[in-house]
């Protein structure tokens, strides 16, 4: 390979040499690397890599990594990870300043302190919204500044010796309150999930209109509670009174971030004056760097040489002339001639929407959603709702109409609404709510219209669909289990999956209920599962239900006149909020008779009916919240674990299931009692790293087959890997959906309980 590069780039090669035998030979730049490398550094070219290796091809890998695109692309990287180590331990420390808490971070970090971040109280302003923090977190004084410290270890022994010495530490520390380590892992990631949505939780208390504005500085940590202190007076002297300085205190590496808007000649004048003197305090009092982890980028690339000096930045600069030539990677980033760079091309966040005007756009949400490999993620579309807007205020009226018709299917349509997004939102923004409420406002009166007489004979709808679905099951029945699917192929433009679909439809329930004398629990069977919910080979969801009920010998009501009943998803999720509040008004007074005025609990077959009703008081007049309050409501798979279960006899484990937790039952947290429930069913429970939405979404994978191919794909490729007894879910169309696209039969979980209890 490196024969190959000597013969094939004979003047990199030599240059990459030259420039090496130049860096060694200065003493001057030589010790500043090794200066500057011994704290967080990525500002301009990794020069390190100069000093560190000694074959030029070494060298050039070396220089491409942190070189943003500027030197090439890199397809694939193989990194060399540290430990996770299992045992940890956290705390926040709470100070009566920042400068306290910076001149702690010597003697925790002696201590053996993994993690030091430091929060300013402008930062811990912006996350008082989180629900779980102590009662005193809002009543902090008004300089305080906190440190969330970690101790990890490989073994509960030596965890324990660590907090032994960290006690000692903190009990010489000036601390508000005393310090509480934690090894409660639920406390410990909420100490963490405050920190990561600093960034995002200020950006969303900003002035609508404002653009966040993020950097990411470095000092000796010997200098770091000196430095903040002058930081701070440079925030009063340019009046970025909101600011706040968070970061990884213990590397001295500081995020600082600022919101202001930048429509105005003399806002961006005062954002250039301001970058100045941050540039001369980190790097001429200080000896800092002006980035420490993140990227040069195009606001920093004017300041570049100002870090190096000229040498540096020659070389810097010859070396991307000479891998590229003609400037076609990334220009501008890096290498800059123009020394107003950064005050150029400033993005803008313009007023749209309140979901949007919150967004940072931060991306914490995109790794969840069911259509990022199809269409748009969260961020994505709200990045076009905002380049809407700036078109529709510039007049660009036929680009406009273009990019609506666009986001129409890739914005609107592919959108899940399953509201996974807001779970790890720092502000709490639900992308699905925003594009439910789109959906409404394209809705007219007769559409809305036609919808609310649907809610209104929802028991008709019903039974038509259930007759439809006799039929269809007939036909194949007769003509082969084919015959359906190859005679609806002629609608596919309407209905683009039936065929795909019709197989994995089972004969619906016939017409079961159950009315025991003295009930303990009300049995609310969700309408997709009678309609659709039969299994072909185990019996109705409702038989299975029941029948775990008779196992562990409990009493439960499945009403006669459950018929026409629905939580109202099927409509509030296109948009048809008056007819989803229809149902659900009819469902909440059909439970509250049901269960004698809420003396009985409820237990739902379908975890986005439970989640749709737990939520549902929000949006109705007072006398349906106050009802909806009283009522006692278990997903079936909080009822299987904890009441179902502990009375059944002692089960024979299956060897291996495969769950999917489903998208409700996350927002529910309820994917650990899943597995729990599961493993006292099975020796061996998975659930795939990237299980989440399957894209279903009630309907939406019927007509968007594609949605629902690429959001199970991942999570079935690692499911395909694990052959297994059983494959459970629990909620019909995600059962459906996973089964058709892995060949694999995913049914309910209540069949998992019932097949370990058979088998005894």
């Amino acid at each position: 390979m490196n024969r190959r590069f000597e013969k094939n780039e004979p003047q990199l090669y030599e240059k990459l040499l030259e420039w090496k035998r130049e860096i060694m030979n200065n003493e001057e730049l030589y010790s500043a690397i090794r200066r500057k490398y011994r704290m967080k550094n990525t500002v301009g070219y990794s020069l390190n890599a100069f000093a560190d290796y000694e074959h030029p091809l070494d060298i050039l890998a070396h220089l491409m990594i942190g070189a943003e695109g500027t030197l090439g692309f890199i397809s694939e990287a193989v990194l060399q990870t540290i430990p996770d180590l299992p045992c940890k331990s956290a705390a926040m420390l709470y100070f009566p300043g920042i400068y306290e808490a910076c001149n702690s971070i010597m003697a925790l970090k002696e201590a053996g302190a993994e993690a030091l971040e430091l929060m300013d109280r402008n930062a811990l302003k912006s996350v008082e919204h989180l629900p779980g923090l102590p009662d005193f977190f809002q009543h902090l004084p008004p300089d305080a500044a906190a440190l969330l410290c970690e101790f990890q270890a490989e073994n509960k022994a030596e965890l324990e010796k660590a907090l032994a010495k960290a006690m000692l530490v903190c009990n010489r520390l000036e601390l508000l309150h005393p310090a509480e380590f934690t090894a409660r892992e639920k406390n410990r990631l909420f100490y963490w999930k405050i920190r990561k949505g600093l960034f995002p939780s200020v950006g969303a208390v900003r002035n609508r209109g404002t653009t966040v504005i993020l950097e990411d500085i470095a000092f000796p940590v010997e200098h770091l509670a000196d430095a903040l202190i002058d930081l701070k007076q440079l925030f009063q002297k340019f009046g970025y009174d909101n600011a706040i300085i968070f970061g990884h205190a213990k590397e001295g590496n500081i995020h600082f971030v600022i919101t202001q808007l930048l429509d105005k000649d003399a806002e961006v004048k005062r954002y250039d004056a301001f970058m100045r003197e941050v540039v001369s305090l980190v790097l001429e009092k200080y000896q800092g760097a002006l980035k420490a982890e993140h990227g040069t980028g195009r606001n920093m690339a004017p300041f570049v040489e100002a870090e190096w000096g000229g040498v540096a930045y020659r070389i810097m600069s010859e070396l991307k002339n000479t891998v590229d030539p003609l400037n076609l990677l990334n220009p501008g980033v890096i290498i800059n001639s123009d020394k107003e760079a950064h005050i150029k091309d400033l993005k803008q966040m313009p007023e749209v929407e309140h979901e949007v005007d919150k967004c940072i756009e931060c991306g914490f949400c995109e790794h969840h959603c069911p259509s990022k490999d199809v269409t748009l993620t969260p961020r994505q579309r709200i990045q076009v709702r905002r380049h809407l807007k700036q078109m529709e205020v510039s007049g660009e009226s036929r680009e406009y109409r273009q990019l609506v018709n666009e986001f129409q299917y890739s914005g609107l349509d592919t959108c899940a609404v399953d509201g996974l997004c807001q779970t790890d939102c720092p502000v709490g923004i639900n992308t699905g709510d925003l594009v439910k409420r789109l959906r409404s406002e394209q809705h007219g009166k007769f559409s809305k219209g036609v919808a609310e007489m649907l809610s209104h004979q929802f028991k008709l709808v019903e039974r038509l669909l259930k007759g439809l679905l006799f039929l269809g099951n007939f036909m194949n029945t007769v003509f082969g289990k084919r015959f359906m699917p190859r005679l609806t192929s002629g609608i596919k433009k309407v209905i683009p999956s039936m065929p795909l679909w019709w197989n994995e439809l089972g004969k619906p329930p016939g017409q079961l209920y159950q009315h025991p004398d003295n009930p303990q629990y009300v049995y609310l069977s969700a309408c997709i599962q009678r309609m659709m919910g039969n299994d072909m080979e185990k019996g109705s969801v409702q038989q299975a239900m029941l029948e775990a009920c008779k196992n562990a010998g409990l009493s439960m009501l499945l009403p006669k006149d459950l018929s026409g009943h629905c939580c109202g998803q099927a409509f509030s999720s296109k948009g048809y909020f008056d007819a989803a509040y229809i149902r659900q008004r009819a469902l909440i007074d059909a439970l509250w008779k049901w269960t004698k005025e809420g003396k009985l609990p409820v237990v739902c077959d379908f975890s986005s009916c439970t989640y749709t009703l737990l939520k549902a008081g929000s949006h109705l007049e007072e006398s349906y919240r106050e009802k909806l309050s009283k009522l006692i409501i278990y997903d079936s798979i909080q009822f299987l674990k904890e009441i179902v279960l502990p009375e059944l006899p002692a089960i024979e484990k299956k060897t291996k299931v495969v769950l999917h937790p489903g998208c409700a039952a996350s927002k529910m947290e309820l994917a650990g009692a899943m597995k729990e429930l599961a493993a006292q069913c099975a020796e061996n429970v998975v659930i795939p790293a990237d299980a989440g939405c399957c894209g279903m979404a009630g309907d939406r994978g019927f007509l968007f087959p594609e949605l629902t191919k690429g959001a199970t794909a991942k999570e079935l490729n690692e499911a395909a890997e694990n052959s297994a007894d059983g494959y459970y879910a629990s909620a019909k169309t995600c059962e459906m959906a996973l089964t058709h696209f892995s060949g694999k039969p995913y049914r309910h979980i209540v069949y998992l309980v019932n097949e370990a209890t058979e088998r005894t």
